[in-house]
């Protein structure tokens, strides 16, 4: 038993250490899962929507910091508590964001690995079931260090894992685990290959036939069937090829120029997810840096999901005057965890990617 403790405890605590770690890479990114899970769609509590940011940072510290407890034995009853609650809830939530079929993925290890809802719920029950040997023999779990070393190395891991929280959220993720990283080419990320394979669907038809609803089901077909169409229900069996990049476009109302921008040298791209929610000191970055960008023979654009009175106001507001193009709001949040973010593009490869913190380290 003593054994089994000691696999159960290091496998619990690397693997929510990883977890965590991950998510605190990208704090932002799991708020705006958060908020996916809170909206009415899926549990219906959208007033917690507006504190996703911070319940986001405080989970995944708490998380990264409870698998350093479990691994030095730091206050082993609590440690021990905290997870099995933890992994009940999670296990909840997968559970039923795989039955209802809510949440496509449930942002467990972010954009590093995606699982779909039952195999998160799978891993959430295996995780349990470790977490419960780890209940049953808690006698076993004994301090690594004296009680000096351990109390340090318990406060150590929530202060760096609180600062490197705050780091990431003033700059960029650590790690970009996204098809937007630096170097990657948009262009290449949104094609699709030839022989990608397709999804396979299945097609469920209602007819009314001699006064009774039939179903018949087909992979595609129209069903051969003397009776009256009702309706038709289609379900995905088989996920087919979905690009690295999506829903990413550079649009005017009448006009897609996301081509002819792709294959521009020279661009820098300013993204703002909402104008609305831009940060001010961001914001008054910009005068500045379409200034530099045009001096150096750069063209400078915007992307924003805001309306057109929207973007007027801000560049009257900032004295800007470059043109701001429509973009899906949830392809700009992927694009850069920052509102707003700058990007240098060539030909559609990003050379370059900041913070508006670091619009200054821009080289142009």
């Amino acid at each position: 038993m003593k054994a089994i403790v000691a696999i159960s405890r290091i496998f619990v605590g690397v693997l929510f250490i990883i977890s965590g770690f991950i998510k605190l890479n990208d704090p932002l990114g799991f708020s705006y899962k958060l908020e996916e899970y809170f909206s009415p769609d899926v549990l219906n509590i959208p007033f917690l929507e507006p504190y996703a940011l911070g319940i986001s940072v405080l989970v995944v510290v708490f998380e990264v910091v409870l698998g350093v407890f479990l691994l030095i034995c730091y206050k082993p009853k609590f440690t021990v508590w905290s997870l099995l609650l933890m992994i009940l809830f999670f296990t909840f939530l997968t559970f039923y964001s795989a039955y209802f079929d809510k949440v496509k993925d449930c942002g467990c290890f972010g954009d590093a690995l995606k699982l779909t809802p039952w195999e998160s719920f799978t891993k959430d029950v295996v995780l349990l079931l470790f977490i419960i040997v780890l209940f049953i023999g808690l006698k076993y779990i004994q301090p690594v260090f004296g009680k000096l070393q351990t109390t340090s190395l318990a406060l150590l891991s929530f202060i760096v894992s609180l600062w490197f929280g705050y780091h990431v959220l003033e700059h960029l993720p650590f790690i970009d685990f996204r098809a937007y990283k630096v170097g990657s080419n948009i262009t290449e990320g949104m094609s699709v290959p030839e022989d990608a394979p397709k999804p396979v669907l299945e097609y469920s038809w209602k007819f009314n036939i001699n006064g009774e609803e039939k179903i018949i089901v087909t992979e595609g077909s129209y069903p051969t069937v003397e009776g009256d169409f009702v309706s038709v229900d289609t379900k995905v069996l088989e996920e087919g090829y979905s690009p690295p990049v999506v829903d990413f476009s550079i649009e005017t109302d009448d006009q897609d120029l996301t081509e002819y921008y792709l294959s521009k040298e020279n661009l820098i791209v300013v993204v703002s997810y909402s104008l609305e929610k831009i940060e001010r000191s961001g914001a008054l970055k910009l005068k500045a840096l379409q200034g530099l960008a045009r001096k150096r023979g750069y063209e400078i654009i915007g992307l924003t999901a805001s309306g057109h009175k929207t973007k007027q106001r801000i560049n009257e507001a900032y004295n800007i005057d470059f043109e701001w193009y429509l973009c899906d709001e949830k392809a700009l949040k992927t694009v850069v965890r920052s509102n707003p973010g700058v990007l240098e593009l060539d030909t559609g490869t990003i050379k370059q990617k900041v913070h508006w913190n670091d619009i200054e380290q821009l080289e142009l």
